[in-house]
This record gives structure tokens, sequence and C-alpha cells, in this order.
């Protein structure tokens, strides 16, 4: 049984004290959030270090602009299905989460893998190996532009 068919997933970049990509997945009711420094990757040999941060709640997923010191802009955004049988928090907990994203920019398998518990768990996203992989793109650096705006980091005041 494949469960949250259709729910929302937002990847927000943020200049905060370093650029970083907020990954965030709808889930129970909350944004469950990672802080991944280099970016999603299209390339499955690619693992990118994604650091669980704290859930934001539902209403985070549509903000652009300044918070506090750093400026944030919409780089993704859809919806998600989860490729991982049960609720998608139990997969979380469990350390392990497949899902099939649905975005402007990103499409596709990827995967959630808990490598190391602690106060701020560190996971490595990975993109599957599937139609939508591409090893020449380069989305971060390519498409660097708000999906609602069309700014950039750089021009958010």
């Amino acid at each position: 049984m494949r469960h949250d068919v259709g729910v929302r997933f937002v990847i927000q970049q943020h200049q905060a004290r370093s650029l970083h990509f907020d990954f965030r997945l709808e889930a129970g009711g909350v944004l469950k959030s990672w802080a991944v420094p280099k970016g999603p990757s299209t390339d499955p040999r690619e693992k990118r270090l994604a650091v669980q941060v704290e859930d934001h709640a539902l209403g985070h997923a549509g903000f652009e602009g300044r918070a506090g010191a750093g400026a944030v802009i919409i780089w993704d955004a859809g919806t998600y299905r989860s490729l991982t049988d049960g609720p998608v928090e139990d997969a979380i907990a469990a350390g392990h989460l497949s899902f099939w994203l649905e975005g402007e920019k990103l499409r596709g398998g990827w995967t959630l893998q808990r490598t190391d518990d602690g106060a701020k768990p560190q996971w490595l996203l990975v993109k599957r190996r599937d139609e939508e992989a591409d090893a020449q793109r380069d989305p971060v650096a390519t498409e660097p532009e708000s999906i609602v705006s069309g700014r950039t980091i750089e021009t958010v005041e």
C-alpha cells in the first residue's frame, strides 16, 4: 500500500550562516525538514549530506523573502508520493524513506537514508536510478531562480 499520494514537498534555498537548501516533505501535519548544504543532485552516484532539522509548520512551505539575516527563495516545489510501505513518519523514524518527486525542477525517485543519529541526525539524499536520473544535469548551478518569483537568492531584499 502506498501512502501520502500527492502531498507537498518544497525545497527552499536559504542564505543563512552558509548557503544551503532546506528540503521539506509534508508528513504528519508538518514539514519534515533537512538542510542539504550542496543541494540535491540528479546524479545517482552523488550522495548528498542532509542534516535533519526541526519540523516546520505547513504554512512555511510558501515562504519566500528575508528570514532574520538571511534570504529564502522557493527553489522547487510540487508533490511527492512515498515508495516505502507504511506511513512516511514511520519510515523517517526507521531511518529510510524512498519517494517520488513531481516538482518543477526535480522529478523521479529519491532516497533519504539516515547514517548517524544524534542531536542533528545525518542522512544521505540520493537520486534513484530511473528515467529522470541525469549525471550531466546540475540544476543547483544551472537553475538558480525561484519557481515563484524568478528571483535568485542574491536578489532577495
